[in-house]
């Protein structure tokens, strides 16, 4: 049809739309199915005034319209004929694709101007609307940036949205563990380095030097090697460059939207990620809007503290709680040393409370099922001391040991409970050496004792009995372990605490106690190599994964299963 013909018939029922009732809804049915987007510029406004006219009429079209506009928000179905099989995959060629779009947001914004109910009607069709996460990038791609972009002109579905979104990141995220993701990544850095070296031997002859290698080399950079990884790369970065925007306004941060969006994230999180076990990275969204300003991060803090100390809340959701809390201190560079403090004073006393209920009581015994929050504790206390001794030591050795003695290491290590046992060996072992160079605790005898208790797990499989010690009897994982989508992670790296691998002459250094007589302004170079470095150097260090048998390769960017062998 010619457009003049189309404005006509649009024109004509614009007149008419008080006879399109539901008796009529085929007609009407075939009139959301004009492809009216590619048309010239008259054909689309005249049909955007169909649309205003239709709803404010006959709300018994409200659905269809919505449907027909929200199908719209992914690049247009194209088929490609290869090897005579039809396959259908989206056309990211359309140049009109961008101005497409900011139609349907138009088209949109008139209907909700018409028909106040909107919102309730509309969610239901995003969520049937998402595309499966095995559909293209660009297509998740194109359907994430219009539902944030909705959020802007329909607030009241914020909330909503931001959920649909995080939850299928979410389930990106756990399908996609850490390991595989990395073992994608060697597998294809090793074929690549091949290709290389192959196509190196076949143009040694070529002068054109710029064009070796290259091909092979520079479609890997960003893209990330797992198929879901890289999916979920695109998206949080799509997520992170919607909260630095809703956040920010003319390059100056608004107190006002930041808050508002932060309560909806926490809500977010509260819903979504706390009750998620091991999720590597759409966490990420709390950390960076953290960033923006101290309040934000000490707000988050306390709710975790909360979550934490709170007896009502299932033991499990207190312990990941207190694994976001340990995490979140060692890891973000913007929480200065004076907040993790006050923190280390929060967590320090309640679990001197504990003890003080518990130590004389019936349960007053080891156990992960009886007191998992206070082990959780006891673990965010040691990681955090892991990471950040070095800072509260700083400026005034004697002033930072003052405060490091009156937390009373000591009680919490050798009470009834004993927390050794329960915590990771590579944080408890990195605890251990920094305690005793510093004399706040000896944690040796205790250590070994708890190595001569442990009771093998026996497993029976198909290879014979398996015979196995629990290293991680918490379950627990530190959520800010290090970030590793390539696109995603240049918003994270900056504000991010690495870790430095352990040299020789460092653990040398943990078996040497500091004299007692070290005046205040002694220089201690104490652990230089693995001091938290600010220059994003990754290396090992604490891991969740990990047990004393496995290789520390997997763990990169938490410290490593160092073992500090025990004084003589």
């Amino acid at each position: 049809f010619k457009d003049a013909q189309i404005i006509n018939w649009l024109h004509e029922f614009r007149a008419s739309v008080a006879y399109l009732t539901k008796e009529l809804e085929q007609l009407v049915n075939i009139l959301l199915k004009l492809p009216w987007l590619r048309r010239s510029r008259e054909v689309v406004e005249e049909y955007l005034g169909f649309l205003g006219n239709l709803v404010s009429a006959q709300t018994v079209h409200l659905r269809p319209c919505l449907r027909m506009i929200v199908s719209q928000f992914v690049p247009p179905r194209i088929t490609i004929r290869e090897d005579d099989v039809d396959i259908s995959d989206s056309d990211d060629d359309d140049e009109n694709i961008s101005e497409n779009f900011n139609t349907c947001h138009r088209a949109l914004q008139t209907v909700a101007r018409y028909v106040p109910s909107t919102p309730q009607f509309l969610m239901p069709i995003l969520v049937e609307f998402f595309p499966f996460i095995n559909k293209s990038e660009r297509t998740l791609e194109c359907y994430v940036h219009n539902l944030l972009r909705v959020t802007v002109y329909l607030p009241t579905l914020r909330l909503q949205i931001l959920e649909l979104i995080i939850e299928k990141l979410l389930k990106l995220d756990v399908s996609t563990p850490q390991q595989d993701i990395e073992d994608a990544e060697e597998t294809a850095n090793n074929s690549a380095s091949e290709e290389k070296s192959t196509e190196e031997g076949l143009f040694d002859m070529e002068e054109d030097e710029d064009r070796k290698g290259n091909k092979v080399v520079s479609p890997s950079i960003e893209r990330m090697a797992h198929p879901l990884a890289e999916r979920l790369d695109i998206l949080m970065t799509i997520l992170f460059s919607y909260i630095k925007d809703v956040c920010h306004v003319d390059g100056k941060l608004d107190i006002s939207n930041t808050k508002d969006l932060y309560r909806d994230l926490v809500s977010v999180f509260d819903k979504l990620i706390l009750p998620t076990h091991a999720s590597c990275h759409v966490q990420y969204f709390m950390f960076y809007i953290c960033s923006f300003k101290l309040g934000l991060a000490e707000a988050f803090l306390d709710h975790l503290w909360k979550k934490l100390q709170d007896p009502n809340n299932p033991s499990v959701i207190r312990q990941t709680a207190g694994s976001y809390i340990g995490s979140f201190l060692a890891r973000a560079k913007f929480i200065p040393i004076v907040t993790v403090k006050a923190c280390l004073d929060l967590l320090v006393n309640w679990l001197h409370k504990y003890i003080d209920n518990q130590d004389t009581g019936a349960n007053a015994y080891c156990d992960v099922a009886l007191h998992g929050p206070f082990y959780s504790t006891c673990q965010a206390v040691f990681y955090t001391l892991i990471f950040r001794h070095k800072q509260l030591l700083d400026g005034n050795l004697r002033k930072g040991l003052s405060y490091l003695q009156s937390l009373n290491f000591e009680r919490i290590v050798m009470c009834q409970l004993n927390p050794l046992k329960i915590c990771i060996p590579s944080v408890v072992n990195l605890f251990a050496a920094i305690t005793r160079k510093y004399q706040l605790v000896f944690c040796y005898t205790i250590i070994e004792r708890n190595n001569r208790q442990f009771i093998p797990v026996v497993r029976s499989g198909t290879g014979g009995d398996l015979v196995q010690t629990c290293t991680n009897p918490l379950d627990s994982f530190f959520p800010f372990d290090p970030y590793i989508l390539k696109r995603s992670k240049k918003t994270i790296d900056p504000m991010y605490q690495f870790w430095e691998e352990l040299s020789a002459e460092d653990l040398e250094n943990l078996k040497k106690p500091i004299k007692k007589g070290t005046s205040e302004d002694e220089d201690d170079d104490f652990l230089k190599g693995e001091t938290p470095q600010n220059d994003g150097v990754v290396e090992i260090a604490p891991n969740s994964y990990e047990s004393n048998t496995r290789s520390p390769v997997s763990s990169i960017g938490s410290p490593a299963d160092c073992y500090v062998p025990y004084p003589l």
